[in-house]
């Protein structure tokens, strides 16, 4: 990234915290770079009093999912490693013991998208539309996180197809909370974290007893997946694909 300024931006009030991410010109896609950051957010989020943490970005879409510039010079075992802290991302995410909040305008494709869902709370602007294609290259990246907030059976069809949807179809999925305009959620967000009577430990606790913590297996899914010799090979053909797909259109 030769773009000047952070990568993502930090907000703090009151035990809100906003992360932002803040990298337009690339569809806020998640480099190295916004992985690590993000990730030291969160966990510094564990211990500093944060009680609601949002994820919003800057542009017009809120992430395009996993940044795949220079994928050309990459190796296999250098992309696996780049997956493996993506998913440790969404994990510490999925599983904070303090609310989560993702604001979502655009394109939330890919691991964006599974960012997205990794949180407690989930608004869509109406020009919202998700997409998690990383199947379509053999790969295993928060399909059972998917599945258990959208249903099995659902997960299944919309992980088969591929296909990307609107924030009407991801409110009937359960993927979405609600559709809201991106000028109310700021008001929605502040009541959320004014109106919460239970804190502390009582709601690290609540997080344990109402997240089924599969961490371990999804660790497992995920590098058993993307293991398999030619991972390099099968996201270059899946990008050459999608570009093709674009230049048709």
């Amino acid at each position: 990234m030769n773009e000047a300024g952070p990568a993502v931006l930090q907000e703090n009030r009151d035990g809100l915290k906003i992360l932002t991410l803040d990298r337009p010109a690339t569809s806020n896609a998640l480099s190295s770079d916004i992985v690590e950051k993000l990730l030291h957010h969160v966990s510094e989020s564990a211990h500093d009093g944060t009680r609601t943490l949002v994820f919003r970005a800057n542009g017009p879409n809120f992430c395009a999912g996993f940044d795949l510039s220079g994928l050309d010079e990459a190796r296999d075992a250098d992309l696996l490693a780049r997956f493996v802290r993506v998913e440790l991302l969404l994990q510490a995410v999925y599983m904070a013991e303090f609310d989560t909040v993702a604001c979502a305008r655009g394109a939330a494709y890919g691991a964006g998208a599974d960012l997205f869902a990794a949180c407690r709370y989930r608004l869509a602007d109406p020009s919202a539309r998700f997409a998690m294609p990383g199947l379509q290259f053999g790969l295993a990246l928060g399909t059972r996180r998917f599945a258990a907030l959208v249903g099995e059976a659902a997960a299944y069809e919309v992980l088969a197809s591929g296909a990307a949807y609107d924030a009407v179809r991801a409110v009937e999925l359960g993927l979405a909370s609600r559709i809201e305009k991106e000028d109310a959620w700021s008001a929605l967000i502040q009541a959320r974290h004014e109106a919460r009577p239970v804190l502390g430990e009582a709601l690290a606790r609540l997080t344990r007893l109402t997240r089924r913590d599969t961490r371990a297996e999804d660790m497992y899914a995920l590098v058993e997946s993307a293991s398999e010799p030619g991972l390099v090979e099968r996201v270059c053909r899946y990008r050459e694909r999608a570009l093709s797909r674009k230049t048709r259109k």
